[in-house]
């Protein structure tokens, strides 16, 4: 059971608030003690090794430590759209996807639950989980909490959003993310090594690491991609994704308000090519949508969809 001295103080990420959770305080995130989740589901649209022909399980949590200014799941990260869910009943979501063919538990902003997560993992696994874990976060993340997870996740599927500090204070108000998703990076592929993957070609263990191309910043997400290729080479996989979508108008930062043009994405994915990058996704069709958000839910679903 989870001991609620561990949530007294909280600093499971790297904005220790420092808030008792335990007590229902509220930090940053803007989580309680209880686990919110807004949505689980097969999820069909991530990356063809995790979702193959049958889907990935995603459970997407409440909530989030980081809150971008352009959040695409603003109404969970933001708003907090969501229903409250016990650990036991968190397990049997586990185990429900599993029996509907996922082909990963897929947990999709889950940094401020970490503990739950834990306890809810071990319980599903004691009633027959067997598919992979896979840890889907925005990197802002402590390398602490990562190493929490050993044995328990079997994927890390990490964005790495930005690699200027002035950025990601700007769209994020955080100054130390380059910091945090380097050394939390490294930490997830010292848990589960290079890339696995079954007779179907669905990843088994491994890191993905996602980076979703800003409108008005090639540079930085050549810098992002400079920096993955020459640290990692081919141990990782890269996602390179165009998908970005304006929901809601940003007037401090013009460029938020568009989509990445056809150039500029261009430009990113020739860099990468000469770089020397292959073993990547790069994002084609019409992906820039708000109908590839998903519906999210203020009350518990009876069936998902």
């Amino acid at each position: 059971m989870i001991m609620p001295q561990k949530l007294k103080k909280c600093t499971l990420c790297p904005r220790e608030c420092h808030v008792d959770r335990a007590s229902n305080e509220k930090g940053i995130c803007a989580a309680s003690n209880k686990m919110k989740i807004a949505r689980y589901s097969l999820h069909l649209w991530e990356e063809p090794i995790l979702s193959g022909t049958n889907g990935s399980g995603t459970i997407f949590f409440s909530h989030c430590n980081l809150k971008c200014i352009y959040c695409q799941n603003y109404q969970i990260s933001e708003k907090n759209i969501g229903y409250e869910i016990t650990i036991p009943e968190f397990a049997n979501i586990c185990l429900e996807l599993q029996e509907k063919g996922a082909h990963n538990i897929n947990l999709v902003t889950p940094t401020h639950y970490v503990l739950q997560i834990i306890e809810g993992i071990h319980l599903a696994k004691k009633h027959g989980l067997k598919i992979p874990i896979v840890y889907n976060t925005s990197g802002y993340e402590k390398k602490e909490t990562i190493q929490m997870l050993n044995g328990i996740v079997d994927i890390y599927l990490p964005d790495f959003k930005y690699f200027n500090p002035d950025l990601a204070y700007q769209y994020s108000s955080v100054s130390n993310y380059f910091n945090c998703i380097t050394e939390s990076l490294q930490e997830m592929l010292k848990q589960v090594g290079t890339l696995e993957y079954d007779a179907n070609h669905i990843l088994k263990k491994g890191v993905i690491v996602r980076h979703l191309c800003l409108p008005g910043h090639v540079k930085d997400s050549k810098n992002v991609l400079k920096y993955l290729y020459q640290t990692y080479k081919d141990t990782i996989c890269i996602s390179i994704m165009n998908q970005y979508t304006p929901v809601r108008k940003i007037k401090r930062f013009p460029n938020l308000n568009r989509t990445l043009r056809e150039e500029e994405y261009d430009e990113i994915i020739n860099y990468a090519c000469d770089l020397g990058i292959t073993n990547a996704f790069i994002q084609e069709g019409k992906t820039q949508n708000s109908n590839f958000i998903p519906k999210f839910y203020h009350h518990p679903q009876k069936k998902y969809s």
